[in-house]
C-alpha cells in the first residue's frame, strides 16, 4: 500500500506533482537541497490552492487538508516513503546519484520512479539495485491540471510495480497510459514535429513566433508551439529534442533547432525566467 509519496525536486514540475499527490490524499514529502527552491515551490502550491478555493473548486477545509498532508524536507535522510518520484535536472548521472543516495533510507518495498521526459528508463534501471521496482512516471506541466500521466516500464519492471503506479495515478485524478520504454515515450515522440517544424519555419524566415502561434491556435490547438515551449521550459524541451534525436540515430527531420539552443545558452527558458520566445512579467 502507498501511504507516503516523496517528490525529489521542488521546481515547477516537482512542486506541481507534490500538490497533486497531496490533493490525492497521500502524505507528501517535498524534498530539495536548495532551501530557496523548496520555499518557492511551497509558495507556488499555496498560491495555486488559494486560487482554487477562491474559484470554488475546493473548499477552505480541503485546502487546509491538502496543506496538512505536506512535509518539506531539505535533508535526504527525511526522504523515507512508499513511492519516490524524482523530478530533478534532466541528466542521467544526477538522477542515478540521487537514487543511490535515497536507497539506504528506504525499505525493500519502496517503488522508485523518474519523471524524466526523455532519458531511457531501461538505462537508468540497469544501474540501480532493484530494477524491478523502478519505472517512469511522467507527468505533464502544469501537473495539477494536465490529466495525462505516462507510466513507463522497462523490461525489468515487474507487474506489481506497474499496477501500483496505475492505481496511484488514478487516485491522483490522472489518466495513466502504460507505455514501453522508447525515445520520448509516446507524447514527446509524437510532439517533436510540432515544435521542430515550427522552429524550422522561423529559421527559414517564413513567419515569426507569434504568427505561427496565432495560426495554430486559430486552427484548434489550445497553445501554439512557442507559447507551449515557453510554458514547458526551453531547457527541458531542448533536452528532449536532443535525446530523441540521438536515440533515433540523428534523422534530419528531428534535428534540434539552433534557435532553441541559443535560447537555452542565453538563459531565456520561458515563463520561469521571465523571457523565452516572449517576455513575461513576474
Amino acid at each position: 500500500m502507498i501511504h507516503t509519496i516523496c517528490i525529489c525536486g521542488a521546481g515547477t514540475m516537482g512542486s506541481g506533482i507534490a500538490q497533486t499527490a497531496a490533493a490525492g490524499g497521500f502524505r507528501t514529502i517535498l524534498f530539495d537541497v536548495n532551501i530557496e527552491v523548496l520555499q518557492k515551490g511551497m509558495t507556488a502550491i499555496e498560491k495555486n490552492l488559494k486560487n482554487l478555493t477562491e474559484k470554488g473548486r475546493i473548499t477552505q477545509e480541503e485546502q487546509q487538508a491538502i496543506l496538512g498532508r505536506m512535509i518539506l524536507a531539505e535533508n535526504i535522510k527525511d526522504c523515507h516513503a512508499d513511492l519516490i518520484i524524482e523530478a530533478i535536472v534532466e541528466k542521467q548521472e544526477a538522477k542515478l546519484d540521487l537514487f543511490r543516495r535515497l536507497a539506504p533510507y528506504n525499505g525493500d518495498q519502496t517503488i522508485f520512479t523518474s519523471n524524466t521526459s526523455s532519458l531511457s528508463i531501461t538505462a537508468l534501471s540497469e544501474q540501480l539495485p532493484h530494477p524491478e521496482r523502478f519505472a517512469g512516471l511522467h507527468f505533464f506541466n502544469p501537473a495539477p491540471i494536465m490529466r495525462l500521466v505516462e507510466v513507463v516500464r522497462s523490461p525489468h519492471t515487474d507487474d506489481s510495480t506497474i499496477q501500483t503506479l496505475l492505481d496511484i495515478s488514478k487516485k491522483m485524478g490522472k489518466t495513466p497510459v502504460l507505455c514501453k520504454d522508447a525515445p520520448g515515450f509516446i507524447v514527446n515522440h509524437v510532439a517533436r514535429p510540432y515544435y521542430l517544424e515550427a522552429l524550422r519555419l522561423v529559421e527559414e524566415g517564413v513567419a515569426g513566433f507569434d504568427t505561427i502561434d496565432d495560426i495554430m491556435e486559430a486552427s484548434g490547438f489550445k497553445m501554439g508551439p512557442f507559447r507551449l515551449m515557453d510554458l514547458i521550459g526551453n531547457d527541458i524541451n531542448y533536452a528532449v529534442s536532443c535525446s530523441v534525436y540521438e536515440a533515433m540515430n540523428k534523422p534530419s527531420r528531428l534535428r534540434p533547432s539552433p534557435i532553441q539552443e541559443k535560447k537555452v545558452k542565453d538563459g531565456e527558458l520561458g515563463r520561469k525566467t521571465g523571457k523565452g520566445y516572449y517576455t513575461y512579467l513576474h
